[in-house]
């Protein structure tokens, strides 16, 4: 299984979350950089199993990302263990956000 790390203390805003996943997974001009296209690409396109972790999350930052948060949630119990999603708090261990 894959990993990739998406560091919130490199990503300010949903824009910018948006262009490192397209970057990641070299999705291209192509990907809606909306939560539609990311459940579509999440859940079709990308090529699984896969764990991904959001690093350095703080409660401000779970707050700005959350419907991300609430999408990976429910990507990982719709793929069945294709799709692990970790959250790792500022300064703190990896956590399986789920399950």
């Amino acid at each position: 299984m894959g990993k990739i790390e998406f560091d919130f203390n490199q990503i300010p805003d949903l824009p910018a979350f948006y262009q490192q996943f397209a970057d990641k997974f070299a999705l291209g001009e192509g990907f809606g950089a909306n939560l539609d296209a990311l459940w579509d690409v999440v859940t079709v396109d990308i090529s699984l199993p896969v764990e991904i972790e959001f690093a350095n999350l703080n409660a401000r930052r779970k707050r700005r990302f959350g419907a991300i948060i609430l999408l990976f949630e429910e990507a990982e119990e719709e793929l069945e263990g294709n799709l692990r999603f970790n959250i790792r708090e500022a300064g703190g261990a990896a956590v399986h956000h789920r399950g």
